[in-house]
């Protein structure tokens, strides 16, 4: 039986990470070891600010918020608490979309809010 080499195996492993390491710069994108060290770093990067971007999201919608909410009279907290008072089971995203978008929708829920705390 002749003897079968496992070269064609790592040579499809080595072209596959050195595909993800296309673009980088010098021995990362050219020598398989370096660019093997690098496209993991680079994938646990991306899996990381996958999570990151959801919280930043977040953050952008809760400052938009409260300016809305100041603007008409209410702190974001205060705001929240009498929306959440009043039934209305609204994402923070379409909040801040409302906030920007259409002033005057807002207005209406931040009266409704005011008048669910007082």
């Amino acid at each position: 039986m002749a003897r079968i080499k496992g070269g064609l195996n790592a040579k499809k492993k080595h072209n596959r990470v050195l595909k993800l390491a296309k673009g980088y710069r010098g021995a990362r994108s050219n020598q398989y070891r370096v660019a093997k060290q690098s496209v993991m770093r680079a994938l646990t990067s991306a899996y990381s600010g996958r999570k990151e971007k959801k919280r930043e999201f977040r953050k952008l919608w809760i400052t938009r918020i409260n300016a809305a909410a100041r603007i008409n009279g209410l702190s974001y907290s205060k705001f929240m608490f009498g929306l959440k008072k009043a039934g209305v089971d609204m994402n923070r995203k379409m909040l801040a979309e409302l906030a920007v978008n259409d002033a005057e929708g807002f207005a209406a829920l931040a009266e409704m809010a005011k008048k669910e705390i007082a």
